[in-house]
């Protein structure tokens, strides 16, 4: 049997994941952007943490997130979405993401709670492992809807399988309401998936 149907089909996945791997390349932040969010996103970890708010103190945490920034600020934020300007990224995130998202997982989580006691008072649980794709590629994405799903009652994110450009979880979920993938996928993700697009790629 030839052997010329596989090597192509080999060629054409690498060349299909060397096309994904530029793309995601040319949709990350500036290097100074990148250090900049970074830096302010360690410096209001350090105001919160210490409580002090003596200059001494705002001056030593300046200069220590500082430093820290320049060489890790491609663990923060490596994965953002490159758009707009910096200024609007801060205030974006800052005023509207993270309070929707606190918002968007506060009532998850209550509702959540609400059918898993429904479910464990009335005992018509029908538990079993779904696969449900999302659209998200970048680490910190998936790394954030996974933890997400699992923080919510009545879900649990098993394994997380990318295989170009597509991704999937195997979620366990307490109660199947449907077999069909999308469907699914919109009752386990909710609206956490879509608020993720608007930063991570």
């Amino acid at each position: 049997m030839s052997r010329v149907p596989f090597y192509l089909r080999e060629r054409l996945d690498e060349i299909r994941q060397r096309v994904l791997y530029e793309t995601y390349e040319a949709q990350k932040l500036p290097k100074w952007e990148q250090v900049v969010l970074t830096w302010i996103a360690l410096f209001s970890f350090w105001v919160v943490i210490s409580g002090n708010t003596e200059i001494e103190n705002l001056f030593i945490g300046g200069i220590a997130t500082l430093m820290i920034s320049l060489f890790m600020y491609e663990m923060l934020t490596e994965d953002i979405r490159q758009s707009g300007h910096i200024v609007e990224k801060i205030l974006y995130i800052g005023l509207f993401v993270i309070p929707q998202y606190l918002f968007i997982m506060a009532f998850r989580l209550i509702e959540s709670n609400f059918k898993v006691a429904k479910h464990a008072i009335l005992m018509d649980v029908n538990p079993g492992i779904i696969k449900i794709k999302t659209d998200l590629h970048s680490d910190t994405g998936i790394t954030i809807l996974a933890n997400s799903i699992t923080l919510t009652p009545g879900t649990l994110t098993l394994d997380v399988d990318k295989k170009l450009g597509e991704t999937y979880l195997y979620v366990h979920w307490i109660n199947v309401e449907t077999l069909n993938r999308e469907k699914a996928g919109e009752k386990i993700k909710g609206d956490i998936e879509a608020w993720l697009k608007k930063i991570f790629w």
